[in-house]
């Protein structure tokens, strides 16, 4: 019987405030009623001595209410911290949260830009050179550099040293061709916390519980939407990684009055999903998450 029991924190707190109270109550009731006593047998020893000579200091004479008093407030007690049970707060999760009406067509981004290629250079142009040259006489085309032996004979200038020509700039650095993007492959990616299940539709049903939990435990209705009534589907956008992780994270379909911003804080808290596969290799998965606000009356 008392197993069944189960009390809750704000029971528990009234339940001990209550016995706190009890314990309090007893005390001064008991200090009231022994000093009453005492002025009794005090009384008492005046007018007969000899037989409340020893009464007025026995002090074992109400240890036997005292211990029971005492004994069943300890039980009270411990059977209010043993049957205090916390309550998990219960999720609202609207029907059909995951189903989308129709199907949201997003171009996924691009992994590469693709730059156009460079012109054709221009053809070369052609002059025409005529066949014969008039060549100009020069006179001093042929001077006499004959030297006696009475010349001096002067070194000639040394050239300049002049500085060397900066070495020409590195090649470009080809940028890493990111990892293609997939819509659909074999093992769709889902929300971690049911990998000890063995059977893939169990997993996949669990990961959605899980999901959904997550989600709507977390979210909060915006306080202008819920003014003005405002209800739909918010549509979420984001890529999963091959470690897991959350990128590319869009608003694709919002209702407004907050709710995109919203849904969207909320994608941002997830932790690491359980990657996406095809053909056995983690691969980049685009996923669209739905998520409903419905207001609850």
């Amino acid at each position: 019987m008392i197993s069944s029991l189960a009390f809750s924190t704000q029971q528990l707190l009234t339940g001990l405030l209550i016995a706190v109270a009890s314990i309090v109550a007893i005390i001064q009731g008991a200090k009231y009623f022994l000093k009453k006593k005492t002025q009794s047998l005090e009384q008492q020893a005046l007018h007969n001595p000899k037989k409340s000579k020893y009464a007025a200091v026995d002090v074992f004479q109400w240890s036997g209410l005292f211990f029971y008093t005492g004994l069943i407030i300890s039980l009270l007690i411990t059977t209010l911290a043993l049957n205090w049970t916390t309550k998990e707060k219960e999720v609202y999760i609207p029907e059909d949260a995951l189903v989308l009406e129709e199907e949201i067509e997003v171009e996924p981004p691009r992994s590469k830009q693709e730059l156009p290629p460079p012109p054709p250079p221009p053809p070369p142009v052609i002059t025409e050179v005529p066949n014969t040259v008039e060549v100009e006489e020069d006179e001093n085309l042929f001077v006499d550099q004959s030297i006696e032996a009475e010349t001096e004979i002067v070194d000639a200038p040394k050239a300049k040293q002049t500085t060397a020509p900066p070495p020409p700039p590195p090649p470009p650095v080809e940028e890493a061709e990111e990892a293609p993007i997939f819509k659909i492959v074999e093992e769709m990616p889902r929300f971690a916390g049911c990998e000890n299940l063995k059977k893939k539709e169990e997993r996949n049903q669990c990961s959605q519980q899980k999901l959904l939990e997550f989600i709507y435990s977390n979210i909060k209705y915006p306080e202008i939407a819920k003014e003005t009534q405002v209800e739909g589907v918010v549509v979420v956008q984001f890529i999963v990684e091959p470690d897991g992780s959350i990128s590319n994270i869009k608003v694709v379909r919002d209702i407004g009055a907050g709710c995109g911003e919203e849904a969207m804080r909320v994608v941002k808290m997830m932790p690491n999903w359980i990657p996406g596969r095809q053909r056995t290799k983690k691969v980049r998965v685009l996923f669209n998450l739905p998520i409903r606000f419905k207001l609850v009356s």
